[in-house]
C-alpha cells in the first residue's frame, strides 16, 4: 500500500478533498459506459438485456423472468446452517429497520388549522443484488426487509444470470427471495438491470419501479446516477470502502485482517488506514502480505491494496485524523482508538461507524442488524445508507376550515400582491365574497 504523509501540513477542507485516495479515472469510465447501457435498455428492452447477458455473464437463452419453480427448488435445497443464519439476520434487520419508520405527527397551527405529517411507502421497488465475484444473500436481506418494513406492496429483485448455474440466478439468492416471499425475480445484472427497473421491459413482464436500491460495482453506482430523476435511488453504493482510524493502542494484526476483508470484494475496493502512529503503520504494512497472501482471493486483494484508491495515511494528531475521515466520508469507518466510544461522536461523515476492536465491518455485513448498503465515493457527507426511509416519502396533509383560512386571508393576499400573482389572493377572497 502506498503511504500519504500529511504530518506537518495544515489542510483546509478543499485541500483535504484533493488528497483523499480515490480511483477517479475508474469512476469516470464507469459513468460513461453505464449511461450508454441504460439508454440502450430503454430503447431496446429485452434484446439489449440478452446481449448484455451474453457479453458480461456468458449466458444465452435463459429465463430472464425467473420461474417460481426455480425459487421453490432453491429454497428446498438451502443448507440448514445458512438458512438459520439468514433467518437470524432477517430478524435483526427487521427490528432495526422498524425503528426507522417515523410515526405520523399532527401540528395545530391555529384555530381550525392543522397539518398532518405522514410517511407514505412507494408503490413499487426494484432491488439489485450483485453477482459475479461473490454471492450476496445478505444483500437480499438488507434490501428487501427495509422495503417490507416500510410497507412497499410490490418488490422486484434482480441479480445476474450465472453461467455455472445454467443461466439461473444463483440458488442462494433465489432461496433468500423465497424466504422473504419475493416471487418477482429477474436474471439480469449490472447497469442493464438498473436501466430495466427504471424503464420497465414489457416483454418480460417487468413494470417500472419507483425506487431502485442495492449495492454493486462502480458501473451499478453510475447507472443509478443515470436513472436518477426518473426513479428514486438509494445512495450510490459502488465499490466498497473501508477506512480505519487507529492510534498506538490498536492491534495491527486485526487492522490488517479488516483491510483485507473489504479488499476481497473487488479489485476497485478501497482500503485506507489513518493513524497518528508511524510504528502502527509499519506493523500493519508488515502484517498485510502474510494475511493477504493466505486468503482465497489473494490476487484480487493484492490488486485492491496496490491501487490508487488504497493508502496508509499518517497524520499529526487526533483532530487531523477526524478531519481527514470526515472529508473522505467512507462507506465503512472503523475506530481502533483508546477513546473510541467518545471519539465516535466527532466522526460525523460515514455510512456506518464501527466502534472498537470487536466491531469489525464483517459484523455489519451480516448480523449487526444495521444495513450494509451504504454510500460510497464520499457521498456519506450528505447521503444516508439504505433503510426503511429509502422507500418512504414524507407527505403533508393540510386541513383548514373556514375560520382557519379567514385568519390568514389578508396575509395571503398581501404576499400574493407582493409577488405579482394576484390570482393567488383572489382564490382566497372568492371564498368570502359577499360578506
Amino acid at each position: 500500500m502506498r503511504t500519504i504523509d500529511l504530518r506537518g501540513r495544515t489542510l483546509d477542507p478543499a485541500e483535504l478533498l484533493a488528497v483523499v485516495p480515490r480511483a477517479a479515472e475508474a469512476l469516470q469510465t464507469a459513468a460513461t459506459v453505464a449511461a450508454d447501457i441504460v439508454a440502450d435498455v430503454r430503447r431496446r428492452g429485452e434484446e439489449s438485456l440478452r446481449e448484455q447477458a451474453a457479453r458480461f455473464d456468458g449466458v444465452e437463452g435463459h429465463d430472464i423472468r425467473v420461474p417460481a419453480q426455480h425459487i421453490a427448488e432453491a429454497l428446498a435445497a438451502l443448507d440448514p446452517a445458512v438458512r438459520d443464519a439468514l433467518e437470524t439476520a432477517i430478524r435483526r434487520v427487521r427490528e432495526a429497520s422498524a425503528a426507522q419508520v417515523p410515526a405520523a405527527a399532527e401540528t395545530a397551527i391555529g384555530r381550525g388549522a392543522r397539518i398532518v405529517q405522514r410517511w407514505q411507502p412507494v408503490a413499487r421497488a426494484g432491488v439489485y443484488i450483485p453477482g459475479g465475484k461473490a454471492v450476496y444473500p445478505s444483500s437480499v436481506v438488507m434490501n428487501v426487509v427495509p422495503a417490507q418494513v416500510a410497507g412497499v406492496p410490490s418488490i422486484a429483485l434482480a441479480s445476474p444470470a450465472q453461467a455455472d448455474q445454467g443461466g439461473r440466478v444463483h440458488p442462494t439468492i433465489l432461496a433468500v427471495a423465497g424466504l422473504l416471499g419475493v416471487d418477482e425475480v429477474y436474471a439480469m445484472g449490472g447497469a442493464g438491470a438498473i436501466g430495466a427497473f427504471a424503464a420497465g421491459v414489457a416483454s418480460i413482464g417487468l413494470d417500472p419501479v419507483d425506487v431502485v436500491s442495492g449495492p454493486g460495482n462502480n458501473f451499478v453506482a453510475a447507472a443509478k446516477r443515470a436513472v436518477a430523476g426518473s426513479v428514486g435511488t438509494d445512495a450510490e453504493a459502488g465499490a466498497t470502502e473501508i477506512l480505519v482510524v487507529a492510534d498506538d493502542s490498536a492491534d495491527a494484526r486485526l487492522i490488517a485482517y479488516d483491510l483485507v476483508s473489504q479488499a476481497e470484494h473487488d479489485e476497485q475496493a478501497s482500503a485506507v488506514l489513518v493513524t497518528t502512529s508511524a510504528e502502527l503503520a509499519d506493523a500493519v504494512e508488515r502484517a498485510l502480505p502474510g494475511i493477504a497472501g493466505a486468503t482465497r482471493h489473494a490476487e484480487r486483494v493484492a490488486t485492491a491494496l496496490a491501487g490508487e484508491q488504497s493508502a496508509i495515511v499518517l497524520v499529526d494528531d487526533a483532530a487531523s485524523a477526524e478531519a481527514f475521515s470526515n472529508a473522505y466520508a467512507p462507506e465503512h469507518l472503523e475506530l481502533h482508538l483508546a477513546d473510541a466510544d467518545t471519539a465516535a461522536a466527532r466522526y460525523t461523515s460515514a455510512g456506518a461507524v464501527f466502534v472498537g476492536a470487536y466491531a469489525p465491518v464483517s459484523l455489519g455485513d451480516y448480523l449487526a442488524g444495521s444495513n450494509h448498503v451504504l454510500p460510497t465515493g464520499g457521498q456519506a457527507r450528505y447521503a444516508a445508507g439504505l433503510g426503511a426511509h429509502t422507500f418512504l416519502r414524507p407527505q403533508q396533509v393540510i386541513a383548514y376550515d373556514r375560520d382557519g383560512l379567514a385568519d390568514v386571508a389578508d396575509a395571503i393576499v398581501a404576499l400574493a400582491d407582493a409577488e405579482a400573482l394576484p390570482a393567488h389572493g383572489e382564490a382566497v377572497t372568492a371564498r368570502f365574497a359577499g360578506e
